[in-house]
C-alpha cells in the first residue's frame, strides 16, 4: 500500500468518526487540536485504524500519533 492509499483510508475513517467534511481533511490535521478528540474518541479511532490496516498499535505508539500524516507514516512503516 502506498502513502496516498493509506491517507485516503485514514481520511475516510476520520470523516466518518469525527463527522468532518472529507474534502477538509489534510495531512496536518491534528486529532486533539483540530478535531477536539477526547481520549475515548481517539481510542476508538486507533481501534478502527488497527481493524482497517490489520495492524496492532501499542498504547505508547498511539500516544505519538497527533496528525493524519503521523498516522499514515506509522501505518506505512508497520505494514505486514
Amino acid at each position: 500500500m502506498d502513502k496516498k492509499e493509506a491517507f485516503n483510508k485514514i481520511a475516510d475513517l476520520v470523516a466518518d468518526q469525527f463527522d468532518v467534511d472529507r474534502d477538509k481533511i489534510t495531512g496536518t490535521l491534528n486529532f486533539k487540536k483540530d478535531l477536539d478528540a477526547d481520549s475515548i474518541d481517539f481510542v476508538e479511532f486507533v481501534l478502527d485504524l488497527e481493524d482497517t490496516f490489520n495492524a496492532e498499535i501499542s498504547d505508547e505508539d498511539a500516544e505519538k500519533l497527533n496528525t493524519i500524516d503521523e498516522a499514515v507514516d506509522y501505518v506505512i512503516s508497520h505494514q505486514k
